[in-house]
């Protein structure tokens, strides 16, 4: 069996997070979750494998999507993002191999973009 591609999903809104993680490992995928940008880059050097980071742009504390998009990709240049919002997104900050999904979205567009972005689900 093919290993599971790993998504960090963050994202501080409890029913936002848990239904896309749902749906994300419905789909196949391993998914690790933080509540936010700081706890994401705590998170993110201990992780040996991440395939996709989704992230939504403006959360708590002083790491915001943006920022930590930036981080994820100096450790790892070529890893695709997905970015989410309710506010408009200022696209000169989005990293290359990006995605923008405005709030509230449906399931389907986050499986979308993983297409358009090469990551596939795992054969299960």
């Amino acid at each position: 069996m093919p290993d599971k591609s790993v998504v960090l999903v963050v994202e501080d809104e409890p029913f936002v997070r848990e239904l896309i993680v749902l749906e994300l490992e419905d789909a196949g995928f391993e998914v690790v979750t933080a509540e936010s940008g700081d706890e994401a880059a705590y998170i993110l050097p201990k992780m040996a494998r991440i395939d996709l980071l989704l992230t939504d742009i403006r959360m708590p504390g002083k790491v915001n999507g943006w920022f930590l998009a930036d981080m994820a990709r100096c450790r790892r240049p070529n890893l695709p993002v997905i970015y989410t919002s309710g506010f408009s997104p200022q696209h000169d900050k989005e990293v290359e191999d990006s995605i923008f999904l405005p709030k509230p979205y449906r399931a389907g567009e986050v499986l979308n973009a993983l297409r358009q972005l090469n990551l596939r689900e795992a054969a299960v």
